[in-house]
């Protein structure tokens, strides 16, 4: 790799493109500190499951991808993106997608670049490489952020 191919496949991951067509909102839930973080795992467990707890991990797991690409996110526009920060989860026959928005529109989502791994800041390649379609828009005063992981039992 030469100098600068690793900005540019960061870059690359994370690419400006509008919500997908064709899902529809499930529900939608404002954030405004980490610690509510649990609770919409917990929420996102229930929507996917039917069960807030992971009962069945052999069965779960495409949902367990879905929560940890929902808590990479909204951690990231909790921590980086301004208030009001909301996550929406949505469904198109056996895709769900999360979408993530705060008002921060001028900060584009950015991989971790020349880092330390063991410093973090790792976590939009972790939903890149969990989600079948990602992506992130600006509109109306918001940046949304948004992945899609397929249903598969």
């Amino acid at each position: 790799m030469k100098p600068g191919d690793s900005e540019a496949v960061a870059v690359a991951l994370w690419q400006p493109a509008r919500l997908p067509h064709g899902f529809r909102e499930l529900w939608c839930q404002q954030l405004s500190s980490l610690g509510e973080l649990a609770k919409l795992r917990a929420r996102l467990r229930a929507a996917l499951t039917g069960r807030p707890t992971v009962e069945r991990p052999e069965r779960e797991h495409w949902a367990e991808r879905l929560v940890l690409v929902a808590d990479e996110l909204t951690s990231n526009a909790l921590r980086h993106g301004g208030a009001p920060v909301a996550a929406a989860l949505s469904r198109s026959g056996d895709d769900w997608m999360i979408a993530v928005s705060d008002s921060s529109i001028e900060v584009p989502p950015t991989p971790a670049q020349g880092r330390d791994p063991g410093l973090g800041g790792f976590g939009l390649y972790l939903v890149a490489d969990l989600a079948v379609r990602h992506g992130w828009h600006r509109a109306r005063g918001a940046k949304t952020v948004w992945a899609v992981v397929t249903a598969d039992d």
